[in-house]
């Protein structure tokens, strides 16, 4: 296979009987096509033509070069119709990993995804760690955050999660609600202790609550959104979730800067096979049941 170039011109001159008119048909320069039978000649220890006037006439040895040829022309062929049939099959384990809090988002995507693609079976990987795609521990990650930079990666924008700040009307009814910015040192609110949390809403949060007035803090969102549920304090909850419970009371209009950019992310070398191409494609579907856009 190392001289496959070599044994591809030579079959050629010995389908057509020239140097001239095998040049042509691949498109090289004559004094390559003579290179090309030299070196194979050289390589067999034996002549794959004689020379004529009119052209080269192949020897037992050429003749038997082009059938060899020819045979693997045709098994090309069946291998490169082989695996154009096999583009066609969606199948096998697919892996998708993200945060816990988006698998009641993710879910009702998967279920579409399983219901066109039965043969398929889905792995929901929930994770804080970043999976290293590169090495194969999921076909797609659904990341919350800033743009992922990964040059390996391919990424594209999966909406934004909106968020709100929040109180239950238990909380109103026994402290009330804060009117601005300055009255939020007479109330109690639920977030991070942390120094540089990466959510943008609780850097708005840690920019204009004081640390004494978190009465309760956690690094995990969905504890904190069950914790403005039950009254705790004020706090921050995807605006989507808020409006399935009653008994919430938006505390401030929303604002952009408390948002969140979601992205898909795949592995370059993984992002044109027909799996991830399937799922990636049904994301950017209207009706997909992804609530993002």
């Amino acid at each position: 296979m190392l001289h496959w170039n070599e044994i591809r011109t030579a079959a050629t001159v010995a389908k057509l009987g020239t140097v001239t008119a095998a040049a042509e048909v691949l498109n090289v320069h004559r004094a390559t096509v003579t290179r090309h039978i030299d070196t194979l000649e050289g390589m067999l220890g034996a002549k794959l033509f004689q020379r004529h006037r009119r052209g080269f006439l192949p020897t037992d040895l050429g003749r038997r070069l082009l059938q060899i040829a020819e045979a693997s022309d045709e098994q090309f062929e069946q291998l490169h119709r082989y695996a154009k049939s096999q583009s066609d099959i969606i199948e096998g384990d697919f892996i998708i990993t993200s945060i816990a809090q988006m698998a009641e988002h993710i879910f009702p995507v998967i279920a579409e995804f399983a219901s066109r693609h039965p043969a398929v079976r889905t792995h929901f990987l929930a994770t804080q760690d970043l999976a290293k795609l590169e090495y194969g521990e999921a076909h797609v990650a659904l990341r919350v955050g800033a743009r992922p930079q990964d040059p390996d990666n391919i990424v594209r924008p999966a909406g934004v999660m909106q968020m709100g700040l929040y109180a239950a009307s238990s909380y109103r009814d026994r402290h009330g609600l804060p009117e601005n910015l300055e009255e939020f040192a007479r109330h109690r609110f639920v977030g991070t202790t942390s120094p540089d949390p990466r959510a943008p809403f609780l850097q708005w949060m840690s920019r204009h609550v004081p640390a004494q007035n978190i009465v309760l803090a956690s690094d995990d969102v969905p504890a904190l959104s069950a914790a403005v549920l039950s009254g705790v304090g004020i706090g921050f909850m995807q605006r989507l979730a808020a409006r399935q419970h009653g008994g919430l009371v938006e505390v401030l209009p929303h604002q952009a800067e408390w948002d969140v950019d979601m992205w898909l992310v795949s592995h370059v070398d993984l992002n044109r096979t027909p799996k991830v191409r399937a799922f990636l494609d049904l994301m950017a579907e209207p009706d997909s049941g992804w609530p993002f856009r």
